[in-house]
């Protein structure tokens, strides 16, 4: 499958805000958006002083949405179809459904620095739900799934890093966690308002709907 492989600062530079993609380095000095606030590219300095058109608008929301998540088109297209078949607001629909993946899942816990990383992660077999191993980072929990960091796992350094992250980030009132265990609950479905991106999903729909 493709995947992008460039410099993900680029990224936020290009949507001109932190999108918390590399994680602690986001919050630290060497954050590229920090330094060089406007666009990647010969003409990302001129670029930031255009007026952007509607459809500019409704792009650059879907773009963020698809770099925050870690999603490639076409499979932001297919959750967009899947929450426009659903009862209620197309836009939160599509918003939970991101909130879902089990790489958000593990992110939003504590379990990963990033969900990049988190994809890594659950790639390379770290994480079981419900008992089971998943190596599939799209994968949709549901209320009453519990994740939890294999037992082998546990005694890697990097976990050991890692425990000292979950035993300090906040999670949302969806999940519940055991710090100590690292193990996730996932007691409700996620609402609009525990979903803290800094995203105008209403001009993603607008966009699809042209």
């Amino acid at each position: 499958m493709a995947r992008y492989t460039d410099s993900v600062c680029r990224l936020c530079r290009r949507e001109g805000e932190k999108l918390y993609l590399k994680g602690d380095r986001c919050y630290s000095d060497k954050c590229a958006v920090s330094k060089r606030a406007y666009a990647p590219g010969q003409h990302g300095q001129s670029a930031a002083r255009k007026k952007r058109s509607e459809y500019g608008l409704q792009l650059r929301e879907k773009q963020k949405a698809r770099r925050i998540y870690g999603v490639l088109e076409k499979q932001f297209k297919l959750y967009y179809e899947k929450a426009a078949r659903q009862g209620g607001i197309t836009g939160e629909n599509l918003l939970i459904l991101l909130e879902r993946r089990l790489d958000n899942v593990v992110y939003r816990a504590g379990l990963a620095n990033s969900r990049a990383e988190g994809r890594q992660l659950i790639l390379h077999g770290h994480y079981q739900v419900n008992g089971i191993k998943v190596n599939i980072p799209s994968f949709l929990v549901k209320v009453g799934d519990i994740l939890k960091v294999a037992e082998k796992s546990k005694k890697s350094q990097k976990f050991a890093s890692i425990s000292e992250l979950a035993a300090v980030k906040s999670i949302p009132a969806w999940l519940e966690m055991d710090k100590e265990a690292l193990v996730v609950k996932v007691v409700d479905m996620p609402k609009r308002e525990d979903i803290d991106i800094p995203i105008q999903e209403h001009l993603i729909v607008e966009g699809y709907s042209r």
